[in-house]
């Protein structure tokens, strides 16, 4: 894996273990959530998190270049761009419920001069399957948990692939965190309520959390490789990086306020007050931590 400025640490996972707090994602609530503020989070999650995006793909065991690709709950791009910078001659199909995720990716086609190579299809996939030919790899980011019935959806994809074409699964770590444990300096522990909080909310979702690889294997699949990636860097990193903690504690705010305590609320709302000086966009401590989790699979 070369990487220029993230340096990713990229393990095995062990199988039998669930990695601690694999639960409500961040930004891909593509089957469910719509708005401005949502494809803000989605373009900006691209953007901070290119270089690990890119390492997974570069990890994949392709045996030879994917010509035809699918990405399932595409958001804005983020997987269907890396995908088609690494794989120069591939063609995506987009596929997501949202129009604004489809419309938001298929203006950035045109910006990067790549529209004749994406497609995009709105769909929800807990409804019906929709005709997407018969790809050689199928990408699914931070979107599997949130289906109904994911096991009928990995044997639809199982199904669709291309023999021998190759099915990736990544899922993230809940939302990422920003501060440090020791921090804001007039609340201690906000941000470990704040995603507790975000946890029992994400309850009425069965299959968050879920080892892949075992229901990967039960829909016919052999799964040729597993991986755990920890994305942490600070700010210094990427202007971006204070956008995006803004923009995502924004997120939390709505989801999860009445949740909080009064205090709490009030020291969240610092954090998001260009006007405080604790607001996080300009705090020295901000970083970006969380884990990715990959399986990477093929059909016979």
């Amino acid at each position: 894996m070369h990487l220029a400025h993230y340096r990713p640490t990229v393990s095995h996972m062990n199988s039998t273990a669930q990695p601690a707090d694999r639960s409500h994602d961040h930004g891909h609530h593509h089957h469910h959530q719509g708005g401005e503020n949502q494809v803000e989070i989605l373009d900006l999650d691209a953007e901070v998190l290119a270089e690990y995006t890119a390492s997974i793909i570069e990890w994949l065991p392709t045996q030879t270049s994917p010509r035809q690709i699918v990405d399932l709950g595409s958001g804005t791009g983020a997987g269907t761009f890396a995908l088609l910078q690494h794989f120069p001659e591939a063609h995506v199909t987009a596929v997501d419920s949202s129009i604004d995720h489809l419309r938001r990716l298929q203006e950035k086609a045109c910006e990067r001069g790549v529209s004749d190579r994406v497609r995009t299809v709105q769909a929800d996939l807990d409804a019906a399957w929709p005709e997407l030919g018969s790809p050689d790899l199928v990408w699914s980011s931070a979107a599997l948990h949130h289906l109904a019935d994911p096991d009928r959806t990995l044997r639809q994809v199982h199904d669709t692939l291309a023999p021998g074409g190759q099915f990736a699964v990544i899922e993230l770590a809940g939302f990422p965190r920003f501060l440090p444990d020791d921090a804001p300096e007039n609340r201690l522990g906000l941000e470990v309520r704040i995603h507790a909080a975000v946890d029992r909310r994400a309850e009425q979702m069965p299959h968050r959390g879920a080892d892949w690889g075992p229901k990967l294997t039960a829909a016919g699949f052999t799964v040729t490789g597993e991986r755990t990636i920890d994305v942490q860097f600070d700010a210094a990193r990427s202007e971006s990086v204070g956008r995006y903690a803004l923009a995502g504690l924004r997120r939390l705010r709505e989801a999860v306020a009445e949740a909080l305590s009064a205090e709490d609320r009030d020291a969240l709302d610092q954090l998001i007050d260009a006007e405080s000086p604790q607001y996080i966009a300009h705090r020295a401590d901000l970083a970006v931590r969380t884990q990715r989790f990959v399986w990477a699979a093929r059909r016979a």
